[in-house]
């Protein structure tokens, strides 16, 4: 497909020299669409490397080598040929089999590429792992979410793409995220985002985001995470909400692509149904996003999931405003809920759950708690480096700080500890 006309009729900026693009871009409007699966993010994410003219920056954790992984190698490489500086970042872990020949690829295009924690690096005790998935082209336009760069996530046939969900981000924000990046100085900025990244072991602090908002709710929480293992904290959180009478629906996984996620995600539902809380089983393809929205007033999306292994990660949280895209997110998971299977106490009380497959799942569930302790507390007493990133505008109703190391922003600019590597 020809990535110059993959969305027809898109507005795109027009080219620009070197000098005025902070500029223009600190003043260009902010506009946030929610984009559902790889079939809609795809071909916006192609066309905006397509259109690059200074700078890409991407990270993600996996990226195939074959199908669309050829297309973004070809459309990084033929940026970085016409002169733009590209820098790609991919996990050694996610993408273990097939990383290699991508770096090869792109390096010899010209691309800059690193590939964080390589599979061997499990060995020396190095397990944190670059879960995020944010592609910058030229400070203008950003995006952020779960989606990984494979074939799985476009459909083929009957077969359904992988149910997830990206933000395309443009404006002012998209500066900052920018000069956070490069380590450069970062003024305030008005916007209706709040951007989070947290660096490996900071996981904790967008925990506390999704706890917060939890802790607020008065009508509905609505989730839809596909790797859903929370600790006792939030499902108290979320049990304590619905006992209160506000309306708790989660979307699971009833297919994954992880060994034994079903079962440990299962071993919480009878603690969950009794409280009050509604759950659902997406099975028509495996579920991976990781949203919730809060009382038609709050969106959170990105790549940092509910569960041990995100607390220890590089991993990615915006927290959404804006009542149309946070409408467009209720539509999403209500869409998904009632072409779903919805879970009883029967389902979750049965005989095999009860004597095998609960006692399975928190087998699962006390042994990846458990490693993501240790790295987490190996980054802390370390003192590794790490980053939180928060664009808020002022007197934003998310405007909790990211960590002791953050001071709030005076007027809706950024917050940061120290950045990581």
């Amino acid at each position: 497909m020809n990535v110059e006309t993959a969305v027809a009729g898109q507005h795109l900026p027009a080219a620009r020299g070197a000098l005025t693009l902070d500029r223009l871009a600190s003043s260009a409007p902010e506009s946030v669409e929610l984009l559902d699966g790889g079939e809609q993010a795809y071909p916006r994410m192609l066309l905006a490397i397509a259109r690059a003219q200074s700078s890409v920056h991407l990270e993600v954790y996996a990226f195939a080598p074959f199908g669309v992984g050829v297309r973004f190698v070809e459309a990084l490489g033929q940026a970085a040929k016409r002169g733009v500086a590209v820098q790609v970042l991919i996990d050694g872990w996610g993408s273990a089999w097939g990383g290699g020949a991508v770096a090869a690829a792109l390096r010899e295009a010209g691309c800059g590429v690193r590939i964080h924690n390589r599979l061997l690096a499990f060995f020396i005790g190095r397990f944190g792992r670059n879960h995020r998935k944010i592609l910058l082209v030229d400070d203008e336009v950003a995006f952020l979410g779960g989606i990984n760069i494979g074939d799985e996530n476009l459909p083929e046939g009957k077969r359904l793409g992988w149910a997830d969900l990206a933000l395309e981000i443009r404006g002012p924000q998209c500066l900052r995220l920018g000069q956070m990046i490069r380590r450069e100085p970062r003024s305030p900025v008005d916007s209706s985002l709040s951007i989070q990244l947290c660096g490996l072991g900071g996981g904790w602090r967008l925990r506390r985001r999704y706890l917060k908002a939890f802790s607020g709710a008065r009508q509905r929480i609505h989730i839809a995470h596909g790797y859903f293992l929370p600790d006792l904290g939030v499902v108290r959180a979320i049990a304590a909400a619905a006992r209160r009478g506000v309306q708790v629906r989660l979307l699971l996984a009833g297919r994954s692509d992880v060994p034994f996620a079903r079962a440990a995600s299962r071993s919480l539902y009878r603690r969950l149904l009794a409280a009050g809380v509604a759950i659902h089983e997406w099975s028509d393809s495996v579920l991976h996003a990781k949203v919730a929205t809060v009382d038609g007033r709050r969106l959170l999306v990105g790549s940092f999931n509910l569960d041990p292994f995100s607390l220890a990660n590089l991993e990615a949280l915006v927290e959404v405003a804006d009542p149309r895209v946070i409408e467009q997110g209720e539509a999403w998971i209500q869409d998904h809920f009632v072409r779903s299977r919805q879970m009883t106490s029967v389902d979750a009380s049965s005989r095999l759950r009860r004597w095998l497959l609960d006692p399975l799942g928190r087998i699962v569930a006390r042994l990846a708690d458990a490693m993501s302790r240790v790295v987490a507390s190996r980054k802390r007493r370390r003192g590794a480096p790490d980053f939180a990133l928060a664009l808020q505008s002022p007197g934003h109703a998310l405007a909790e700080t990211a960590g002791a190391a953050v001071t709030k922003p005076r007027s809706g600019g950024i917050s940061a500890d120290s950045p990581d590597a």
